[in-house]
């Protein structure tokens, strides 16, 4: 049973202090704990899992959108399907330690059920809509940026991506013997989630891009540079 101690440590890991705690609980009792509990009428996680998995997929697919704006939509997805899967939620499960909170069966404990990837997986995305139905999407949003940001960096360029500027040197200094200039003209937003904006230079034309990483934003003007060149 979580005690006002344990729920305030859960807490602090994820950034957030619930107003109905009973949300939390709810999010961290599985289907086995409420099966031996028959008379009691409380409430299983599965419809937090629910609601957890659309939410996490439409923070990740914002958090991608904003910080690769060169990626296509297929490669989007795909990005997102690395992210968002049962692997990778366990993960972030064990990196809060959610596993000592789950409230299990005895069937489930005796089987180590706080170490089963799924039953960890499901609880992270039960987490994130109890977290959403206490406090809404910015502080949902917040909370998945921080617990996110490494694997976020670890797919920081994809192949793809990174190809705009490099594409780019090499149509300028051929044709046009250019170098291509990157510069820094504007930081907004707080340190955790900030937003670039660059403005590239070759010669005369200028054109600018926007991302959550000075080397996205540069990829993204990248990017614009080529299709003005491909217009002229």
């Amino acid at each position: 049973m979580m005690t006002q101690k344990t729920i305030e440590s859960l807490e602090n890991r994820l950034n957030y202090v619930f107003k109905d705690r009973e949300r939390l609980k709810t999010a961290l009792r599985h289907s086995s704990f409420v099966n031996e509990q028959a008379e009691s009428g409380i409430e299983d996680n599965e419809r937090y899992e629910f609601l957890g998995d659309a939410v996490l997929n439409l923070i990740v697919s914002h958090i991608l959108m904003a910080r690769f704006p060169g990626l296509s939509e297929g490669d989007l997805s795909r990005t997102r399907s690395h992210l968002v899967n049962e692997i990778q939620l366990a993960e972030l499960a064990k990196t809060i330690h959610i596993g000592d909170f789950i409230e299990l069966g005895k069937g489930e404990i005796q089987t180590r059920g706080r170490s089963k990837k799924s039953i960890l997986a499901d609880a992270f995305e039960a987490v994130t809509a109890a977290v959403y139905l206490d406090g809404g999407f910015e502080p949902t949003f917040q909370m998945i940026v921080s617990l996110f940001a490494p694997l976020l960096e670890q797919i920081e360029m994809p192949e793809k991506f990174r190809d705009y500027k490099s594409r780019l040197q090499e149509l300028v200094q051929t044709k046009l013997k250019e170098t291509p200039a990157y510069t820094i003209i504007d930081e907004t937003g707080p340190d955790h989630d900030k937003t670039f904006k660059v403005e590239l230079t070759i010669g005369k034309m200028r054109s600018h891009g926007a991302g959550k990483s000075k080397k996205s934003a540069e990829q993204a003007a990248a990017r614009k540079a080529l299709e003005l060149l491909k217009a002229q």
